[in-house]
């Protein structure tokens, strides 16, 4: 309870605190101003107001960063919107928003397809520098790739098979082609909103059902809506930091390899924080009371949700990604297995 409450206040205190110390960056020759959706309050955000510490003391105040925490400048499609106006110089975004941008990077995020970690630090990895050109193609300087960790289904009644499943209000983001993808393919008609207003939509009941982090639900404060999360993930959440190359090309090449560094190393801190905070998290929903439920455990059921899965992710070729860029992924996945068939590691909540 100590804990809830300590993150309740945190989450809360978000609002008053728009951003890093101004006085930090008052006096630096570039401040990069930056917004993501992570609350304040978190080792997360520890960690990258560390970075951005560093990052000014070792460029001698050439760069310093203004992050803005918590949704204050919007979700991620207004953060993106501000970028264009030149208001803001990048973010801290999740796929949704990267898509936004450059769509096929939404290609390791289709689901059911990545059992654990290490399947999905592999895939990645390998497709990095492809997603790197991409973005600058596009516009942006990507600072650092994050993994942010598997989603579950929250609900408020049990979900074990697919017939309960099509009885509830599924939330998707809205705008989102995965989710829309892969509701379709269920035979799941979802309602669509943005991730800022899902708390009151689950309080008015327009909404039953959400998929999230562990470190999500607590954070955003959806759990206290739900009674029920399944124990098998759907999806492992793509993150990245990203500024505009405009800003980027106003410094200086030291400053640019001290902020590379930096950052990647920073980068892979924060993968390592937010795995632990999941673990966390889970302890919190479960002392919440939430119950964990072994979801759809029909064998024709589960059959058909990983067909659908597939038909999803076949039926993005050309909207997101190309079928070369999935076939590629896909045989990056099939190489790992065969690279490391002691592995069989399912993730999950057991």
């Amino acid at each position: 309870m100590k804990k809830i409450l300590t993150l309740t206040i945190l989450v809360t205190m978000m609002a008053m605190a728009p951003g890093s110390d101004v006085r930090a960056v008052d006096d630096a020759k570039i401040t990069i101003k930056i917004a993501t959706l992570a609350p304040k309050g978190s080792n997360i955000m520890d960690l990258y107001e560390e970075m951005a510490s560093r990052i000014r003391e070792k460029t001698d105040n050439e760069v310093a960063f203004k992050i803005y925490w918590g949704g204050v400048q919007g979700d991620e499609k207004d953060v993106i919107r501000k970028i264009r106006l030149g208001q803001l110089h990048g973010g801290g975004f999740m796929g949704p928003g990267l898509g936004l941008i450059v769509p096929q990077v939404r290609v390791t995020e289709i689901p059911y397809l990545f059992r654990n970690y290490e399947e999905i630090d592999y895939v990645r990895s390998r497709l990095e520098e492809r997603m790197n050109v991409a973005f600058e193609e596009a516009g942006f300087k990507v600072l650092g790739w994050l993994n942010l960790g598997f989603v579950y289904n929250f609900s408020k009644v049990p979900i074990t098979s697919l017939e309960i499943a099509r009885q509830q209000k599924w939330w998707t983001l809205e705008g989102e082609p995965i989710g829309r993808a892969v509701y379709s393919a269920l035979g799941i008609s979802p309602i669509s909103l943005s991730i800022t207003d899902v708390a009151t939509s689950l309080s008015t009941h327009l909404i039953d059902c959400a998929n999230s982090t562990p470190y999500g639900a607590v954070a955003f404060q959806w759990y206290t809506r739900f009674n029920y999360m399944g124990n098998f993930p759907s999806t492992n959440v793509l993150g990245a930091s990203i500024v505009t190359k405009k800003v980027w090309d106003r410094i200086s090449p030291q400053a640019q390899q001290v902020i590379m560094e930096e950052a990647r190393a920073s980068h892979g801190e924060i993968v390592k924080a937010t795995r632990a905070e999941d673990e966390e998290c889970l302890k919190i929903l479960k002392d919440a009371g939430i119950t964990v439920v072994h979801e759809i455990e029909n064998e024709h059921d589960i059959q058909f949700i990983f067909d659908a899965a597939k038909k999803a992710r076949e039926s993005l070729v050309g909207e997101l990604y190309s079928q070369e860029l999935l076939d590629l992924t896909l045989a990056l996945l099939e190489e790992y297995r065969r690279l490391h068939p002691e592995n069989t590691t399912v993730i999950g909540i057991h």
